[in-house]
This record gives structure tokens, sequence and C-alpha cells, in this order.
């Protein structure tokens, strides 16, 4: 079928998907962490998880719920253009999740179609434990007018360049990383693993997964501005930018931003070289 003859199905949003369980294990924790260079203990011994392992039990859900609305011609057109997640608390070894998503609104771009994602993490007994919004962009393909509810803006606001970042970490991503990070996470995707494959899609090769990214951003903000306690990260959320190849180094610049209601609010990007990654990021952390 031709791309102008597709269409967004709106009748499909708000659809919540079956439900995913999964169970967190310290063995698994163990291997996000060293999978992202994570070098907070508490990490490392899998007492908690790192915040972006949050992502591992919903990975089943996380694209389902775009086959309630969008046509599948246009799945390989898919991006993963933003992640932000609410953390109600950190996940331990023992916690047995279940986890559901909906699309929940779209707006057509001349240059592709942004829609949000809205997925919950649960126990078994209830206690909700994180929320995430994924950004998923059609590339090429305007679906008109914005149809249902889009994720929550966390856009980085240019006044703070006026003062100098309260922090500034450079990180260096291994050349193996992919190779560890796709097992550890369950992302068994060919274009970071595959330099054939990662070629023919039209990129310089291998690409870092831009969660592994964020991860990496995660601990940045953690190890700087909230102790190391996973526990204080109340929001991450990023745009994610331009691809990370392994081998680069990548900078995150951090600005304290303001205090809203469940702490403190820091703003930052990351660079590899001169090329910006990780826009938009955002990282609320509680007092």
């Amino acid at each position: 079928m031709a791309a102008e003859e597709l269409g967004f199905d709106p009748s499909g949003l708000d659809t919540w998907t079956e439900e995913h369980r999964f169970e967190v294990t310290r063995e698994r924790i163990v291997e996000y962490a060293k999978a992202t260079n994570d070098p907070i203990e508490a990490h490392l011994a899998g007492e908690v998880a790192p915040p972006v392992f949050a992502i591992v039990p919903v990975f089943q859900a996380l694209m389902e719920p775009a086959l309630e609305v969008v046509p599948v011609e246009l799945i390989p057109r898919l991006v993963h253009g933003e992640q932000d997640f609410l953390f109600h608390r950190p996940l331990r070894p023992g916690d047995k999740l279940v986890s559901r998503g909906k699309m929940t609104g779209y707006q057509g771009l001349p240059n592709g179609t942004a829609s949000a994602i809205y997925l919950e993490c649960r126990t078994e007994s209830g206690e909700l434990v994180n929320e995430q919004y994924v950004t998923a962009f059609f590339r090429k393909f305007d679906a008109g007018a914005a149809v249902g509810t889009l994720a929550p803006e966390h856009k980085f606001d240019e006044s703070l360049r006026e003062q100098p970042p309260v922090a500034e970490v450079r990180q260096h991503v291994d050349t193996d990383q992919t190779f560890r990070y796709g097992p550890a996470a369950g992302d068994p995707m060919p274009i970071h693993l595959d330099e054939e494959i990662a070629k023919a899609a039209g990129l310089p090769g291998i690409i870092a997964h831009g969660l592994c990214t964020m991860a990496f951003t995660s601990w940045a903000v953690l190890t700087e501005v909230a102790g190391g306690r996973g526990d204080r990260l109340k929001r991450l959320a990023v745009r994610f930018s331009k691809p990370v190849l392994p081998g680069q180094d990548i900078i995150t610049r951090i600005w304290r931003a303001g205090q809203p209601e469940r702490g403190v609010s820091y703003a930052f990007e990351t660079t590899a070289g001169t090329e910006l990654v990780i826009k938009d990021g955002l990282a609320v952390v509680a007092d």
C-alpha cells in the first residue's frame, strides 16, 4: 500500500496491551549495571536496580501499543525519539512486576509523526513502582493534526547557558558495549550487534543502544547531584538526538534548573565530539 493511502487509527488510542510479567533478580541487576559501566556499589552488588533498568521489565510491552494505531507498513520507519521515566521507588531483587502499555496520542509533523506511548509497571499486589512515556517517531509520514495526549514536556531552558554547569562528566563507551548491553537489556536489535546490517540501514556502523547512553547519563546525574542514591531520582527524561558509536567518549553537562514539588530539577545534555547525542535532559532529584 502506498504511504499516502495509509493512516493512523485513532480508535486504537488508550487501548491497554495484555499484561507482561517479570521477576527482578540480583543477577540481572548486576549484569545490567556492568553492561552500562555503572560505578555505583549498590547497583554492582545487585542490591537495587539502576534507574534505567526499569525499561527491562516493560520491554515486551514497549511497542505493542503502536500496533493498535499505526499501520504495520509504517513500523520499519519507527525510531525511539524520547524516553521519560517517573519513579515511585527503585526496583529490587525479588520484585514480581506486571507491566502494560497504551498509545495515548500522536501528532503529524512535516518530517514525520510523533506518538506517545504510556507504560505502567506495578507489583503483583498493585503497587505502582514506575511510569514511563515513550515518544515513538515515524519518519517521513505525516499523520495530520494532533489527536489525543502527547508525552509531557521536558525541553531544555536555553537561559541556563548563562551560568556554568554544576557538573561535567566524561565517560567512555567501550568497543564491546553493545554486545554486553543487548543481552542485559533483552534488546536484540541487529543495528547494535551486526556491522553489515547497521550499514545497510544507513548508519556508519554498529551504534550504541539509546537507552544504554541514557543509562550512562543516569549514573552521571546520580553520582554528581544525588549522592549516588537512585532512590532520590524521581524523574529522568531525555530526547535521543544522534547515535553514539562504540569507542567514543561522551560528556554530560548538568545545570541546576529549579525546585519543583518533588525535589530539585536538573537539566542536562550529552555530547560525543561536536555532536549533541542527548538533548532536553531532565532529572528531578528529591531533597
